[in-house]
């Protein structure tokens, strides 16, 4: 039985189990919304905080990019397809040419192109959820900045390949809240408006990949493949794509090559070669390459698939690269001038307009990615520079007189011969090759395109032939005064001379061509001098020629004030070879943007300057050149023939030289000489002129290797409508006379039938004249008749007309042109008379069967009187009558005997008779007796014993032949 103690006990423990359990379990309910009411306070706070920090920062962020404007869909294309893109070059038929001159080398390419290793590795190392994304990772962005305020040494980035293409593209690389802020706004914007596929490809385009193997700056990663191993894009290999993905982090850090075209040393790729095994580990990580790719990549020597540097188009092609950036700058700077409103002509007249269009346009050429197609055509421009290399005729390379090297003082020696030629297309105009000079190491000067050269006598066709063709002034018929010009212009005289100074008389405008007669030339020039022939060359586009060259007369022979390029006088001759229209000469064919769009393309407009029968006729005058002319060496060295019309040229002292030569296709012309003016030699036996020729002849030959159709056509310039040949009178290019052609002086040629000759040639006429040496004189009444001649003869108007104003220089060169002989020049002058006997004549000796005697030194004898008697008792007769100024000798056929001489003067009186020679042993050793009445006073002694002498001349005797009485016969 349980006691009371035991029973209370138990009530008791019972009670203050009741009670704690009650308690406590009160306790922990009260703990339970004590804590929870926390939680909750906590909680309601914590989301107020965030709310409030949410706000805060969704403020600031807003306060960030408040000023970014809302872009457009097309907007932000421009922006993110605005890169630059290096502008490429082309020979004719699309031969790549190369890369124009840029900062930043940059090729675009397609998506589909690009290699699948190279997006694999891009992707996995720079932007591992590019493909999910809407454009900003937000765990990335938040990691990113947690390292920047801890300044953790792991900086992993928070940018994705969109936020960086619009760091690229279209904000700045400053590192700022304010940039970051734009970079998530633009980068879900862009997001929005494109694929993911054109964001990639734009960024592949876009980003900087350091060097290539020539030291340039490259961006793009199809100009990085080909710059940095030598493959296409899409022949990429997982350890190039590796290596190529890793650049874009640190372009200038992990690219392999030095700015001067070197692979950097050990330590010195290291970086870039860590960086592609990084990129490797993450396509590992990706699962874009297997471990067995991984290793086997991993392994791999990528320094051996290095690309060698190569030749950019400026090391290999200068002269045409900088041609072509020259005209291509221009074409663009004009349009882009045109565009804002300007008109051509206010870039010429304003430099400071022009200058800043041509820096725009220079940059747009740089950065829009053109593609620029020239004429030249590559195989014919390489073999020509070849045979320009190899030539063995150049002369030596000289010190420039007064050159030196700025940094080293010492004398520049690089005064080289140079040679410049031009080939273009008589059609079109296209320049389908050229030389622009010796070496562009030598001097980086176009010769060809750039320099103003005095042009020599093959201006003479250009400004003195043609133009008189056109007025009608000359024909190849026509005939010039090539004797001595003395000209005054400006208050001082001009006396010009023949290269070879020679003196040819007169001659036709077909000879003064063929053999290049200054005197000539400038007399045709003199005529139409008013005229202003000059204007025909101010429209063929010849820029170096000023006003004054339009009045000065040795402009005909190339004395100009600057001069001419080689491209303007040989688009000159083109003139000729293209039936009288001038086409401009071009280099470059289009020009287009890289989606194809052409935006500029070259027109050929033809220009009227002379009328088909002018050209035709001008080829045909200088086919002569080649044939029988001053350019009779190079047909000797061409390998084909074709009709073959042009021109020589040489400057004052011989320091240009010139050759311009036409066929039915092309027009070729060639020019020699220093840049420093230095008189050109003869070199191993070749005067300068033979060496022009022969370089002429074997550039040509170079070009028919390529070309041989359009080099050796089977046809000739076909003569047009309107030519008609006819006879002319030598003299003065008029229908022959009779006299002109009893003178033998009828020749024939090719005229424009609108100034054929129409009137018959009225320079000459018949008369009696006397031969004083070389000038024929009117005779006077008392002339004795065997001394006066008669036949055909130049009327003293005819040679006003000619511009001679002394007969005696015409008479004297007449001689050595055999056209004229049997033609006789009337001097104006009467004859030369000084009223008294002449002298008597000495030096009488007989030698053989020959009587010879002295001269006698007065001007107005006009021949000799030579007797013969048999024996000292006969009398002498007259047996021969000598004129003056021919042989002062006779052949005697009368045999034995004794014979002097008595000399003759125009107006009938004769001189004493001369000592007598004899001839063998006459009967009697006596001299003999002069016949008597002699035409002379008192007889002279003879060296013989003395003998008769000649009565005086008023009487008559009855001799068989005696002398003329003083009245003389008409």
């Amino acid at each position: 039985m349980m006691s009371n103690y035991d029973k209370f006990k138990e009530k008791t423990q019972s009670f203050y189990q009741i009670f704690v359990n009650k308690y406590t379990k009160k306790g922990a309910n009260i703990t339970y919304l004590v804590v929870w009411n926390l939680i909750l306070i906590f909680l309601v706070i914590g989301l107020i905080g965030a709310s409030f920090a949410g706000g805060a920062g969704a403020g600031y962020f807003a306060a960030l990019v408040k000023d970014e404007e809302v872009r457009s869909y097309e907007d932000m294309r421009k922006n993110i397809y605005n890169y630059e893109e290096s502008t490429e070059m082309f020979f004719a038929n699309d031969v790549y040419l190369g890369k124009y001159r840029a900062d930043l080398l940059r090729e675009e390419v397609d998506l589909e192109n690009v290699s699948e290793h190279l997006i694999n590795a891009l992707v996995s190392t720079e932007d591992e959820y590019f493909f999910e994304h809407e454009g900003v990772v937000p765990k990335a962005i938040v990691r990113a900045i947690v390292q920047e305020v801890t300044n953790s040494a792991n900086q992993t980035g928070g940018s994705t390949l969109t936020q960086q293409l619009i760091k690229n593209q279209v904000l700045s690389n400053e590192v700022s809240f304010d940039r970051k802020a734009k970079e998530i706004l633009l980068a879900l914007r862009l997001e929005n408006y494109f694929s993911k596929e054109e964001i990639l490809e734009a960024y592949l385009n876009v980003s900087p990949f350091g060097r290539d193997s020539s030291g340039r700056n490259i961006a793009g990663a199809q100009t990085a493949a080909e710059g940095i191993f030598g493959v296409d894009i899409s022949e990429l290999s997982i350890p190039q794509a590796a290596f190529i993905a890793g650049l874009p982090q640190s372009p200038f850090a992990y690219t392999p090559f030095t700015r001067s075209a070197e692979v950097k040393d050990v330590d010195g790729l290291a970086p870039g070669l860590e960086r592609m095994r990084y990129v490797l580990h993450r396509m590992n990580a990706m699962g874009k390459i297997t471990d067995e790719q991984y290793e086997e990549a991993i392994a791999y020597d990528i320094t051996k698939d290095f690309t060698a540097p190569t030749n950019s188009a400026i090391e290999e092609y200068p002269h045409v690269t900088f041609e072509l950036e020259k005209r291509a700058r221009n074409i663009i700077s004009e349009q882009l001038a045109v565009e804002d409103g300007y008109e051509v002509s206010d870039l010429e007249n304003n430099p400071d307009l022009k200058e800043q269009y041509r820096t725009l346009a220079d940059t747009a050429l740089r950065q829009n990615g053109y593609r620029i197609y020239t004429t030249i055509d590559k195989d014919m421009y390489d073999k020509m520079q070849a045979v320009k290399d190899n030539f063995e005729y150049f002369d030596a390379t000289y010190d420039y007189q007064e050159k030196t090297d700025p940094e080293t003082g010492e004398l520049l020696k690089n005064n080289a011969e140079q040679v410049a030629a031009v080939m273009i297309d008589n059609k079109t105009g296209a320049i389908k090759s050229f030389v622009g000079g010796r070496d562009f190491d030598l001097s980086s000067v176009n010769f060809a395109t750039s320099t103003y050269r005095h042009n020599g006598s093959t201006m003479k066709p250009l400004l003195g032939y043609a133009p008189a063709y056109e007025l009608g002034t000359l024909q190849p018929g026509s005939i010039l005064a090539d004797t001595p010009l003395k000209v005054t212009a400006g208050g001082k005289v001009w006396e010009p001379f023949n290269w070879n100074n020679k003196f040819n008389g007169l001659v036709t405008v077909r000879d003064a061509v063929r053999l290049s007669h200054n005197l000539a030339a400038i007399r045709g020039y003199m005529e139409i001098v008013q005229q202003r022939p000059m204007d025909y060359l101010f429209k063929q586009g010849f820029t170096g020629l000023t006003e004054g060259d339009a009045e000065n007369y040795s402009a005909v022979l190339g004395g100009l004030t600057y001069g001419v390029t080689v491209e303007e006088n040989t688009g000159g001759y083109v003139t000729f070879a293209n039936g009288g229209n001038y086409v401009e000469p071009y280099l470059i064919e289009r020009i287009e943007t890289s989606d194809g769009e052409i935006v500029y393309e070259h027109k050929v407009e033809p220009v009227q300057i002379y009328s088909p029968q002018t050209a035709y006729l001008m080829i045909d005058t200088m086919r002569d050149v080649f044939t029988r002319g001053t350019a009779n060496v190079a047909p000797k060295h061409l390998q084909f023939s074709a009709d073959w019309a042009g021109k020589t040229g040489t400057t004052q002292d011989t320091q240009d030289i010139w050759m311009m030569g036409s066929n039915p296709n092309i027009t070729f012309g060639l020019w020699m000489g220093y840049d420093e003016r230095r008189v050109l030699k003869t070199v191993k036996g070749y005067t300068p002129t033979q060496r022009s020729q022969v370089l002429w002849a074997q550039l040509l030959n170079a070009a028919h290797e390529v070309n041989p159709e359009n080099l050796a056509p089977t046809q000739r310039f076909e003569m047009p409508g309107g030519i008609v040949k006819r006879s002319y009178c030598k003299l003065s290019g008029m229908l022959p006379s009779d006299l002109c052609r009893q003178a033998g002086l009828v020749g024939e040629d090719l005229f424009n039938a609108a100034f054929a000759p129409t009137k018959v040639d009225d320079s000459l006429t018949v008369g009696k004249y006397v031969q004083i040496g070389d000038v024929a004189y009117a005779p006077l009444g008392s002339t004795p008749s065997e001394f006066v001649k008669q036949g055909p003869m130049l009327k003293p108007d005819f040679l006003k007309k000619l511009q001679i104003k002394d007969v005696e220089e015409l008479a004297k060169y007449m001689p050595n042109s055999s056209i004229f002989e049997g033609l006789t020049v009337l001097s104006p002058d009467p004859l030369p008379v000084n009223n008294q006997a002449p002298k008597q004549i000495g030096g009488v000796s007989i030698s053989g069967s020959t009587l010879s005697w002295s001269a006698s030194p007065e001007k107005d004898v006009i021949g000799y009187y030579v007797y013969h008697s048999a024996n000292s008792s006969s009398t002498a007769k007259k047996i021969a009558s000598v004129p003056a100024g021919k042989e002062t000798s006779t052949n005697l056929s009368q045999g034995t005997g004794f014979y002097y001489v008595v000399a003759i003067n125009a107006s009938g009186k004769t001189s004493s008779p001369s000592s007598s020679a004899k001839l063998g042993d006459p009967d009697k050793k006596e001299e003999p007796k002069p016949e008597p009445k002699p035409p002379t006073t008192p007889p002279g002694g003879g060296n013989n014993g003395g003998g008769n002498g000649i009565g005086n001349d008023d009487g008559d005797d009855n001799s068989t032949d005696p002398p003329p009485d003083s009245n003389g016969d008409d």
